[in-house]
């Protein structure tokens, strides 16, 4: 299956990239300190009742949504949708899920992506 990729791909990875590296909270890995993610959850509905995703972290949540039904690897499909290694989309997927707006944007992804998160560092 062939993607057809168009200028606003480019625009929305572009997004993507800066909003991630805005984000500032993550280490090299993308991962916040532990710490700080209990409080930010506690925070997040009340801090992201007037937040707005952004474009780029709109698009993220989506391909998540929906990643499964398309044929192949999800590794493949990062890089056919954002042109980036699963390394970076990974990264750039964490500082979404930090982000108060997301919960407001798709609060049950978004959980549901925290839990798989918090499930994976405890080991």
């Amino acid at each position: 299956m062939a993607i057809h990729r168009d200028d606003s791909v480019a625009e929305a990875r572009s997004d993507i990239v800066r909003d991630a590296d805005e984000a500032g909270d993550a280490d090299e890995t993308g991962h916040a300190d532990e710490a700080g993610d209990a409080d930010e959850a506690g925070d997040a509905d009340e801090a992201g009742a007037g937040a707005v995703l952004s474009e780029g972290g709109r698009r993220l949540l989506d391909f998540e949504r929906r990643w499964w039904r398309r044929p192949g690897a999800k590794e493949q499909a990062i890089f056919e949708v954002f042109e980036l290694s699963p390394t970076r989309y990974y990264q750039m997927l964490n500082a979404v899920l930090d982000d108060p707006a997301a919960l407001t944007y798709d609060p049950v992804l978004v959980r549901r992506l925290q839990r798989l998160r918090a499930a994976r560092r405890r080991g």
